[in-house]
């Protein structure tokens, strides 16, 4: 029962730190397309609120019709894999950028998800 409540601390303590970790990253590699409020940008939609949203469903933003056609909702693994591999993701996606380090991606994901 320690462990266990010891490891769930841990775990608590490092959510903040991986979200920061995120905030950097997501500030280096992300901001030139992306915001993280509502408001879409010429080159991508806000991400405000991504985190369990409908894949392609930023109202108004004009989203390719691959990821269009995806369907679903922006989980931690949809979004994982979408940022690991945007055109193997969905193919047609106008978003070129990757994430190639599985710890970033899960930085940037827990970012965003700070971001309701």
């Amino acid at each position: 029962m320690r462990i266990a409540l010891a490891a769930a601390l841990v775990l608590a303590s490092a959510l903040p730190a991986a979200a920061e970790d995120g905030k950097a990253l997501f500030n280096a590699q992300c901001r030139s397309c992306h915001t993280t409020t509502a408001a879409n940008s010429p080159a991508g939609p806000g991400l405000k609120g991504v985190a369990g949203r409908k894949i392609a469903g930023s109202p108004g933003f004009a989203y390719s019709p691959g990821l269009k056609a995806k369907g679903g909702t922006w989980t931690d693994a949809s979004l994982d894999a979408y940022l690991a591999n945007p055109a193997g993701f969905a193919p047609g996606t106008r978003m070129f950028a990757r994430v190639a380090q599985p710890a970033a991606r899960s930085a940037i994901i827990a970012y965003l998800k700070t971001q309701p």
